[in-house]
């Protein structure tokens, strides 16, 4: 049974969302980030286990989803990590295709959850927000520094985009909340035409 405090809640988010997806409208921001037809930048990344990974490097054996969270302690971009590592890291695999994990935060602080939650896929970090400038999904987050650990404070927003071999964005998807997380099956259709 739903109480009147939790229905209270749901329409708070609901009226904080809805308020934060028209300043971001008003602001234009929709329209200057990464979007389908753009050219995937191919910028090195830290894997927690590996060190440096180059995006064109995995581009050569197959397909790219680019999922970025927050950052490790984030009870939602866990959830998410561990949902898709379950679910779509297996059938991403099946079609040749890499999941990869992209975050802000220091790379010690991402290795403590891809261990502890044994996931299956690449965990990197980008802790200068290069790629995430780029692909122009980054926000100004006071405070962020502190869970990032790279003395920087840039998020990017709840994000997935998949490219196809030749680097070309075929889908994105950004979402300003955290708690709304694309279905791993609407991924993987992304995917499908491209393998």
């Amino acid at each position: 049974m739903t109480t009147v405090l939790e229905t209270a809640g749901q329409d708070l988010r609901r009226v904080d969302d809805a308020a934060f997806r028209q300043l971001l409208d008003r602001n234009a921001i929709w329209k200057r980030m990464v979007a389908t037809g753009d050219r995937l930048p191919l910028v090195p990344l830290y894997e927690v286990d590996l060190g440096p990974v180059h995006l064109d490097r995995l581009l050569d054996t197959g397909p790219l989803v680019l999922v970025f969270v927050r950052y490790a302690g984030s009870p939602w971009c866990e959830s998410l990590l561990r949902a898709y590592s379950a679910d779509l890291e297996p059938a991403l695999t099946g079609l040749g295709a890499h999941l990869v994990a992209v975050s802000p935060q220091a790379p010690r602080r991402l290795a403590a959850v891809k261990h502890r939650d044994d996931l299956r896929m690449l965990v990197t970090s980008d802790p200068r927000h290069v790629l995430i400038d780029a692909l122009r999904i980054g926000f100004s987050s006071p405070g962020a520094d502190k869970p990032l650990a790279t003395g920087r404070s840039v998020l990017p927003f709840a994000t997935v985009v998949v490219a196809d071999r030749s680097g070309t964005v075929r889908f994105t998807d950004v979402r300003p909340n955290w708690l709304d997380q694309l279905p791993a099956g609407r991924i993987v259709e992304a995917v499908r035409p491209l393998v």
